[in-house]
């Protein structure tokens, strides 16, 4: 019986020492230790924020180290000036404040108050539009920055073509003759850089000829976020005139409509995007137009006859094929928890 006891009394007395020191509500080393900062300041919890600070400024100017003139009384002026302080800091802030009371009223939530009072002193204080400005100008430069790679990218896919490469060849004739097969003895060139030579001067006749659309054209600052957003009122005010427009003239007027209409239409019908649209080689865009897909029935038509075509190729792949008899005999695969 009395060892039962000793041991209840010892698990009781380490709970209490692992348990924060606590008085009355207050934690040490949170916000003004064992001292209430309303008591600190001298005022109450009703009090205001104008209160708040005309005590601090009273109390501040009292206990102002420089005010004394031995070391002793400097320090304890010191200790005192920085209770002040904090106790100012804590309660002038309405967010901090809210917490301090909180802890007041909720003593026994040890941990949560801990939590509360260093999430806010860690937590770094950044201006919310600081933070969007700078994560709008990343992604600005980011996506100029990719636009140029995809651009450089499809340029040097040009190059590598042999019907844009010899017509950029034929172009540059006298180019290439003049820097590089006109150089004779010590400004001859080596094979290495006059083949160097020959491939800038190939690009650079792409670059300057090729007509580039889509989502590999070449990238102005009309396309980066940053610009986008600031003319985004233009572009709305733009957008509702071209819907308007439109209402009026095809859907009242019964106007016909012109090539970029037709475009339109057969882009939507298609679901793509204006760039994938664009990416399309003429002759494909042309033939479009001449099956007249922009007529709902016309599209239709030519859409099923698209997909009979695409299933009549997937039936004469081999993948394709080794696929359909996989299927067939082992059926869609299955994941299980069974052992």
């Amino acid at each position: 019986m009395l060892a039962r006891c000793y041991y209840r009394m010892l698990i009781s007395l380490v709970f209490l020492l692992v348990l924060p020191t606590t008085c009355f509500g207050l934690l040490e080393g949170l916000y003004c230790g064992k001292q209430n900062c309303y008591d600190v300041l001298g005022v109450t919890r009703e009090s205001t924020k104008s209160d708040i600070g005309k005590a601090y400024r009273i109390l501040a100017r009292k206990h102002h180290p420089d005010l004394h003139r031995t070391e002793e009384a400097k320090k304890e002026a010191e200790i005192q000036f920085k209770a002040i302080a904090t106790a100012y800091e804590i309660l002038k802030d309405d967010e901090s404040r809210t917490d301090y009371d909180y802890m007041l009223d909720n003593p026994d939530e040890y941990y949560a108050h801990y939590y509360r009072y260093y999430r806010r002193r860690v937590a770094p204080k950044v201006d919310v539009r600081i933070v969007i400005v700078v994560t709008l100008t990343i992604i600005s430069v980011i996506q100029y920055y990719s636009g140029w790679q995809r651009y450089d990218s499809a340029i040097k896919y040009f190059a590598t073509v042999p019907k844009y490469r010899n017509k950029a060849l034929e172009i540059a004739k006298d180019e290439i003759n003049e820097k590089v097969n006109s150089r004779k003895g010590k400004n001859r060139l080596t094979k290495a850089d006059q083949k160097e030579e020959i491939e800038k001067i190939i690009i650079k006749v792409i670059e300057e000829k090729m007509d580039v659309k889509g989502a590999y054209a070449k990238p102005t600052v009309w396309d980066v976020l940053w610009v986008q957003i600031i003319i985004s009122p233009y572009t709305l005010a733009k957008w509702l005139c071209w819907n308007v427009s439109w209402i009026w003239r095809f859907n009242i007027c019964k106007q016909p409509y012109g090539r970029e209409e037709k475009l339109y239409l057969i882009r939507r019908y298609m679901k793509m995007g204006e760039h994938q649209f664009n990416s399309q080689e003429d002759k494909q865009i042309e033939e479009f137009l001449r099956l007249e897909l922009w007529d709902k029935d016309n599209f239709e038509v030519w859409r099923l006859q698209e997909e009979e075509e695409m299933k009549k190729k997937m039936a004469e792949n081999p993948r394709y094929k080794s696929y359909r008899r996989y299927m067939k005999n082992h059926g869609p695969g299955r994941m299980t928890f069974e052992d």
